[in-house]
């Protein structure tokens, strides 16, 4: 259990609350005071379940909360983390905060959701996350939610930071052996990964040992080839957005809004390909009540407001009914 450190018995009993937001790559975690004022921020390695395992996600939560020094037992706690769609994995990850001293008012959601809410408060919206993976996730004023994409490297994450990196490998490796067309993408790979040849890059990206976030990483490769006129670069950018494009429609044909509403962009992706963004709003014709909000702050500020919202939940259950008249 994580030790808090004891406040002066002469303070003010303040609240504390803390939002987390856990992804692939890294978990961000914010302690704020019932006024929403930030006090700290912590950060720690990837927290996703399915790709890290329990006591992974464990060891990434321990790390940030510890971190973040409370300096009382928090009154209210949201975390957003990814691989938690099934009740079963939500439970798991609730026993984990139980052992890390969480114990009082809880919310575990998806990281989609966080981002959602930094980008656009009232949590109505769509979101576009592309970071290790990509997802596109929705809810509009009646409360409904819809989703798309968010289905593993294997199966989707199309327009994400790893798929654009591993887009850019296979392409630099068709270009170098004649198959593909010309591309400066294999001399950049190379050269950022000071490798001299073919077989050193396969070696690279077939260790055991490698993860997903190095991968992703070479989207950065990929806007910089891009910037430089390399029509295969440009063309992958023009493909990720595409897809995220495709995945908000998706999600914007399962909801409801009366108006304009928010597309947030959230994610590594839009941090490493600045371009990525505006590829994106030049394909949003067919969605003309999309505003795009780019999204400049934590996705934890979210996560943040989730708890508040939550402490003031648990206040109104707790107040007494009033007496009949």
């Amino acid at each position: 259990m994580l030790g808090f450190r004891l406040a002066s018995t002469d303070a003010p009993r303040l609240r504390y609350v803390i939002g987390i937001d856990a992804g692939g790559t890294k978990t961000v975690g914010l302690l704020a005071d019932e006024s929403g004022a930030v006090l700290r921020e912590a950060r720690g390695g990837g927290a996703n379940l399915r790709a890290h395992g329990e006591l992974g996600v464990e060891k990434s939560l321990f790390q940030v909360i510890d971190a973040l020094d409370s300096p009382r037992p928090v009154d209210a706690l949201c975390l957003g983390i990814a691989g938690v769609g099934r009740e079963a994995d939500r439970l798991v990850v609730r026993d984990l905060l139980r052992r890390l001293g969480i114990r009082k008012a809880v919310s575990i959601v998806t990281d989609a959701l966080v981002a959602l809410v930094a980008g656009a408060p009232d949590g109505h919206g769509i979101v576009l996350v592309a970071g290790t993976g990509s997802i596109a996730y929705g809810v509009d004023p009646s409360g409904r939610s819809a989703r798309s994409g968010g289905w593993g490297y294997l199966l989707g994450d199309e327009g994400s930071a790893f798929w654009l990196g591993h887009a850019a490998v296979r392409l630099g490796i068709r270009a170098a052996d004649g198959r593909g067309p010309a591309t400066t993408l294999y001399a950049r790979i190379l050269a950022r990964l000071e490798l001299a040849e073919p077989a050193d890059l396969v070696e690279w990206f077939y260790d055991q040992e490698l993860s997903r976030t190095r991968v992703a990483q070479l989207a950065r490769v990929v806007e910089e080839a891009a910037a430089e006129g390399d029509e295969s670069a440009q063309d992958l950018l023009d493909q990720a957005a595409r897809h995220l494009t495709r995945a908000a429609r998706a999600v914007d044909r399962q909801l409801e809004f009366p108006g304009p509403y928010p597309l947030v962009l959230s994610g590594g992706a839009f941090r490493a390909c600045p371009s990525l963004a505006r590829r994106i709003e030049a394909r949003l014709d067919d969605l003309p009540d999309a505003r795009v909000v780019r999204l400049e702050v934590e996705p934890a500020n979210g996560a943040v407001l989730l708890a508040l919202r939550l402490l003031a939940a648990s206040d109104a259950a707790d107040r007494p009914e009033p007496a009949p008249s």
